[in-house]
């Protein structure tokens, strides 16, 4: 497509690289048409959206048969045909997905308050030192200084937790920061307010014209681009207090362009959908055991 190329993972405009990786347009694909649990569609159809967005066939396919190794994604055979379905579990993370790129990237009702943590890990726990900071920086917690981490409120991390096996080698508290202490300083050390800004403002760039992307062969595929790329700028911002961020920062006139293009492209997406997805509902054919892998 003019202008708009997929390149190892990111999506690239006037040089300025915006990384949206194949995975999260299939999750994206996912939270819109594969969300019902009675539902499947058909492997080709996943990879036919893909393509709308440039994602090669070799990549999708790729990209699917690792989602399908973890158990984000199940495969079940109808015939001589493949069908995806979303498990459970995915469908949950999706949820929560949802209910974090669409909070407001700016704080108006912070109560003064910080979380703060802290880990240990032996040398042996590298890789799980690896995902907790992973999974720390998705739940809007910035690296204040070695060892100890900092997010503004009160963010659940109880499934971080669970999930990691890391009762033992966490240390939580809140608290509120005390004189001498120079919040924006503070901010500026544990978040990178600048590549921050500069993400809102490609979006804006982007996304805040009268026709974004009309290279693009539907809506259905605007509706991806637009919903990768927000969830992977939205995902990097842990929601700051308003009062210590920029008078002219960005986030909030990026947050109601993605939302009104968000719903602009909802109706002749779904129509673009029903025209092109095959489907199937799962209560309604009677699938042998081994269809499901």
């Amino acid at each position: 497509m003019n202008g708009y190329a997929f390149e190892r993972g990111g999506w690239t405009t006037d040089g300025a690289r915006v990384p949206v990786r194949p995975q999260t347009l299939v999750l994206m694909f996912g939270a819109q048409y594969m969300s019902d649990p009675d539902v499947a569609v058909s492997t080709g159809s996943v990879l036919s959206a893909l393509e709308s967005v440039d994602v090669g066939e070799r990549a999708a396919r790729s990209t699917v048969s690792r989602m399908l190794r973890r158990g984000s994604l199940e495969k079940l055979r109808r015939g001589r045909r493949t069908y995806l379905h979303l498990p459970e579990r995915t469908r949950e993370v999706l949820a929560a997905g949802e209910r974090r790129a669409w909070r407001s990237p700016v704080d108006t009702h912070w109560d003064g308050h910080w979380t703060l943590l802290g880990f240990s890990f032996p040398e042996s726990r590298r890789a799980d030192r690896h995902q907790l900071r992973s999974r720390l920086a998705w739940a809007g917690f910035g690296l204040l200084q070695n060892g100890l981490w900092i997010a503004p409120g009160a963010p659940d991390i109880s499934e971080i937790v669970s999930e990691l096996g890391t009762e033992g080698n966490l240390k939580v508290f809140r608290a509120e920061a005390l004189a001498p202490t120079d919040i924006v300083a503070m901010i500026a050390d544990a978040w990178d307010l600048d590549a921050l800004r500069r993400g809102y403002e490609g979006f804006l760039a982007r996304w805040d014209v009268p026709s974004p992307l009309p290279e693009a062969p539907h809506d259905l595929a605007r509706e991806l681009w637009l919903l990768g790329e927000w969830l992977t700028l939205v995902r990097r911002d842990p929601g700051l207090p308003a009062q210590y961020l920029p008078a002219d920062w960005p986030a909030v006139r990026a947050e109601h362009v993605a939302e009104q293009l968000r719903q602009r492209y909802r109706d002749e997406a779904e129509r673009v959908a029903d025209r092109l997805l095959d489907t199937i509902h799962l209560g309604a054919i009677d699938l042998p055991q081994e269809g499901r892998n």
